[in-house]
């Protein structure tokens, strides 16, 4: 397999600068909140009301104005934001998260007014406010919710801490008596405007989620990315129990790639992870009454992606499925993994490898598995659960991402003009 090569003419084009336009700098993919029926709690409480809620970001790229954008995605009734405020996150990343800003940050309006309501089903973006932003850099967005706001929409899992606290507290240094957050609540993006960059949108799973990382350091592969391909606007469309063909913790990829990655400003490449909860569900605690999929079907919902990306000239990259031997072994999840099941898992990666129906692949498979035992997880890059990458399993695939993130677009040939152009994933 030979390494993905790229020129420097590439990658000065891919980095051109161009009038000044809105990318997405920080993304968290909505999600469904869930009843007591499923295998795992939402971990957030049932709704927020009269409280303030502080959540960290981390830019991918800078800027030189910043929006945010709230989401009502699944909610039954109205969502009242009463005032939001961002201000730079006070201090380093470290395993003991704090709630603490900067000063009282800049107020961001809608419309001109303090306060907003959305409406079922809907998303609703800030005015642009001129504040200037770093790539890379750290910012707390304070909200508001004067009224009872139940968590049907909000973001699992996040690997970053978020605090509330009763009253309004937006605009002081740090929340009085903060209660930590385990996911996000409605807040699904921000936007920077500056020179146009390029684009690439994650789509994946809890592996693109970063579960297994260490919460509150940026450790995810989509973050660690956004520290190899400088200029590049990294989007984290992951999301914890995500699939290819049916509802999880999250809606099937055909139903949510128009609005989590074609919608996105500036989009031209979108890296697809996902499968592996498709493989794994089945017959265990997650699905117990499901039947096993089977590869065909998942290489059916793969074309579907293609398609959708080809109709928008979005170049879209497939990642082969991680190794997952003994996956949630010892847990009330353990039957993720089967012999039977991992057989799927190698058919449809020697598909996406071979088929050249993808304008690209990052072979992950390759690049993680224990050369001595291939359906395992090698121990240095296995962050325990035998699913979950550690650390150094993300940064090996940001490396490899990386790659693929920086080329230029006239680099790229259809797949259908002679098969995929680029391969990621030899290790050196």
């Amino acid at each position: 397999m030979k390494r993905l090569a790229f020129t420097l003419a590439a990658l000065l084009a891919a980095t051109a600068v161009h009038a000044a336009e809105w990318r997405t700098s920080w993304y968290a993919a909505p999600m469904p909140a869930w009843g007591a029926e499923f295998a795992l709690p939402t971990m957030m409480p049932p709704s927020l009301e009269a409280q303030t809620v502080r959540e960290v970001v981390r830019t991918s790229v800078g800027g030189e104005q910043v929006r945010v954008s709230y989401s009502n995605r699944y909610g039954s009734a109205p969502l009242v934001v009463g005032e939001v405020r961002l201000a730079p996150t006070r201090g380093e990343p470290s395993r003991a998260a704090t709630s603490q800003q900067d000063g009282a940050g800049v107020q961001l309006t809608f419309g001109g007014q303090r306060s907003v309501t959305i409406a079922p089903g809907q998303t609703v973006t800030s005015d642009a406010a001129p504040l200037a932003v770093g790539a890379r850099q750290r910012l707390s967005i304070s909200t508001w919710l004067p009224q009872r706001s139940p968590l049907t929409t909000f973001h699992w899992g996040a690997q970053q801490t978020a605090f509330a606290a009763p009253g309004n507290w937006a605009a002081a240094a740090e929340l009085p008596g903060a209660q930590a957050l385990a996911g996000r609540t409605f807040l699904s993006a921000l936007q920077v405007s500056g020179p146009a960059r390029r684009t690439v949108v994650a789509l994946g799973d809890s592996i693109t989620d970063g579960n297994g990382s260490t919460p509150d350091r940026n450790l995810r592969w989509p973050d660690q990315l956004a520290e190899r391909a400088e200029g590049v606007a990294v989007v984290n469309a992951g999301i914890s129990g995500a699939r290819l063909l049916a509802d999880g913790m999250g809606e099937k990829a055909a139903a949510r790639v128009e609005r989590d990655v074609l919608s996105q400003p500036g989009v031209d490449t979108v890296i697809v992870l996902l499968g592996i909860n498709d493989i794994g569900w089945p017959g265990s605690a997650f699905a117990p009454n499901e039947p096993p999929v089977t590869a065909g079907a998942m290489i059916a919902g793969y074309r579907k992606l293609i398609a959708a990306a080809r109709a928008r000239q979005v170049r879209i990259v497939g990642g082969t499925l991680l190794p997952f031997e003994d996956a949630l072994q010892g847990t009330p999840y353990a039957g993720h993994y089967s012999p039977a099941k991992d057989r799927v898992r190698r058919e449809v990666n020697e598909w996406i490898r071979h088929s050249g129906e993808f304008d690209a692949i990052i072979d992950f498979d390759h690049l993680l598995q224990d050369p001595a035992h291939p359906s395992r997880l090698r121990p240095e890059f296995d962050s325990g659960d035998h699913l979950h990458p550690s650390d150094a399993g993300y940064a090996e695939m940001a490396r490899a991402a990386a790659l693929i993130a920086q080329q230029a677009r006239h680099a790229f040939g259809k797949a259908q003009a002679g098969g995929a152009t680029g391969v990621a994933g030899e290790h050196g």
